[in-house]
């Protein structure tokens, strides 16, 4: 066998052993296989992405798109992993550190000021846990449209999970989401509409979101016999605000709207009507919310400073579970 044949034949297996991996650095310009060949762009690596390909994205500041397009986002596809929180030398996951390497995705895509922002800044539509965002700050999108109740340029200008129709369940870890705005969710919009979604939230903030009508960080949307049941654990909901709902509006009217809380934390947010935490649209009283270790502080109206539902039976809205001491 020739040298040069062998030498070929390593570049061929190495290249096929970095295959599951693609490196994204801001200002970069390479094909993404390696730090120092890293690729700027986060949307082109999305876009080149299969299922099981981890995308490192290091600390920076990435848009959806240049172009000032407002409906593009960064869609996360099925089974893709996108890790953020990177310096750009890492070889292994663990050694990246979240909270030294701000990984922002940001809606300001035009002139400064949220006007022209992207109406939702990442996107997930009918995928399945194995798809992941972890280690993020999202910020600066605005849902301000106005087309139909949940669309997703009028809902959910941080993110937008999309089960109508279909499944979504993705997993989103370690991530901040700030300052977004939209007129329902204006930091997640969890769409079951029709379909499924229930995502799975951990270690996440959320804070400083603003919807001009319902659930000032989340709406969790299980009508039209759909099932939305999202699951948040260690995350942190302060000062937002909403009409209804200033941190969470869960709703339903026939369909199955649950809402999971695990030591979570809601901290001055405020509604202009009800539900200063979590207003809860009970519908037909399938539409419960599940609490475990939860802390409440500061905020209005207290609504007995947790919860408000719009159904009678109240009691049978929610159950509180305490950890065994």
């Amino acid at each position: 066998m020739k040298p040069t044949f062998l030498i070929a034949l390593l570049m061929v297996l190495c290249s096929q052993a970095n295959a599951d991996h693609i490196y994204v650095l801001q200002g970069a310009s390479g094909t993404g296989a390696s730090w120092s060949d890293a690729m700027g762009d986060l949307n082109q690596a999305l876009s080149q992405a299969d299922a099981g390909t981890q995308i490192w994205v290091a600390k920076g500041f990435y848009t959806p798109t240049s172009t000032g397009d407002r409906d593009v986002s960064f869609n996360i596809p099925e089974g893709v992993q996108v890790y953020g929180g990177f310096n750009g030398t890492e070889t292994d996951l663990d050694q990246r550190n979240t909270k030294n390497n701000k990984t922002i995705l940001s809606g300001e895509i035009g002139n400064p000021g949220i006007t022209d922002n992207s109406y939702t800044v990442v996107l997930f539509d009918r995928v399945t846990a194995n798809t992941i965002l972890d280690g993020f700050s999202i910020t600066s999108g605005n849902a301000n449209g106005e087309l139909e109740e949940g669309n997703a340029t009028r809902c959910g200008g941080g993110i937008y999970i999309n089960g109508e129709e279909g499944v979504s369940n993705p997993t989103i870890r370690n991530s901040s989401l700030e300052s977004n705005f939209g007129r329902d969710g204006a930091a997640v919009y969890v769409n079951g509409r029709n379909g499924e979604s229930s995502p799975t939230f951990e270690n996440c903030r959320f804070a400083h979101n603003e919807a001009g009508l319902d659930g000032g960080a989340i709406y969790n949307d299980g009508r039209l016999n759909g099932r939305s049941i999202p699951t948040f654990t260690n995350c942190t909901f302060e000062r937002n605000m909403g009409t209804y709902g200033g941190a969470i509006c869960n709703a339903t009217e026939s369909g199955v709207c649950n809402l999971i809380l695990n030591n979570c934390s809601f901290i001055e947010n405020a509604a202009y009507l009800r539900g200063g935490a979590v207003f809860s649209l009970n519908g037909d009283e399938k539409c419960y919310l599940e609490m475990s270790d939860c802390q409440f502080k500061d905020n209005f109206p207290d609504d007995q400073n947790m919860i408000f539902t719009s159904n009678t039976a109240r009691s049978n809205a929610f159950k509180i579970v305490k950890s065994e001491p």
